[in-house]
């Protein structure tokens, strides 16, 4: 049974979405305000987080950071009357899975909260290459070493930045199978952000960037990452 913490500081839809969730059988917690919700968080283990972010004394993107910043790879969904489009990005910029806008439909809510926490458990592959006591992937001409993250081509070093990093290791530990955007943010939001970044590249037209500079990379060998229309990109078995 997945534990949610709903964050919400409006009573009557606060105890809507306790009920509507608890029928759903998930185990639910909750807190009106960003002091409640860090307290909660330092004692108890939660599966995922609804967030409003117009909360009393802070804002919910304050205890987003913090969540970032404390618990790698918490799903949050963000549930805010914020509905602009630099909203959005300002939420999903920095860290939320996802970003639901009121009024809100109850049953995309549970779709997407369902989604979100199906991806959790999913984790990066780095977190379980590591836990499996992988040393290294190889495809073809292509070499990665998890323990120092480098990769080597055709015995040449690979100069690579972390989330170029992150992408390859994710394509070539699933090589031949389809890596959804899902997969790759996912992992990305599960780790901390590039060296002199405040947080994390979390949007498509980042990974697009990210893609094609690892093609580049590539383009000197057999190896080649396919765009999957509609779902995401694979790299190809040599």
């Amino acid at each position: 049974m997945a534990t949610i913490l709903i964050v919400e500081d409006d009573a009557l839809l606060l105890d809507a979405l306790t009920g509507q969730l608890k029928q759903l059988d998930y185990s639910v917690c909750t807190a009106s305000s960003v002091a409640q919700a860090m307290a909660l968080l330092q004692t108890q283990a939660v599966d995922g987080i609804i967030l409003d972010l117009g909360l009393p004394g802070a804002d919910g993107m304050e205890l987003l950071t913090w969540a970032r910043a404390h618990i790698a790879g918490l799903p949050v969904l963000i549930l805010t009357a914020r509905d602009g489009v630099d909203d959005r990005v300002l939420g999903l910029n920095a860290g939320a899975d996802d970003y639901i806008t009121k009024p809100f439909n109850m049953q995309e809510l549970q779709a997407r909260l369902q989604a979100m926490l199906r991806r959790a458990r999913q984790p990066a592959f780095t977190q379980a290459s590591s836990a499996a006591g992988i040393a290294s992937t190889t495809v073809g001409p292509l070499v990665l070493d998890h323990a120092s993250h480098a990769a080597a081509l055709n015995g040449d070093l690979l100069e690579l930045t972390q989330r170029e990093w992150e992408l390859l290791e994710l394509l070539a530990h699933r090589c031949g199978e389809v890596v959804t955007r899902d997969d790759v943010l996912a992992a990305w939001r599960a780790s901390p952000p590039e060296p002199g970044q405040t947080a994390a590249p979390l949007n498509s037209n980042a990974l697009e960037v990210y893609v094609h500079r690892l093609r580049k990379k590539l383009d000197q060998s057999n190896l080649v990452i396919r765009n999957i229309r509609g779902l995401g990109y694979m790299l190809n078995k040599p």
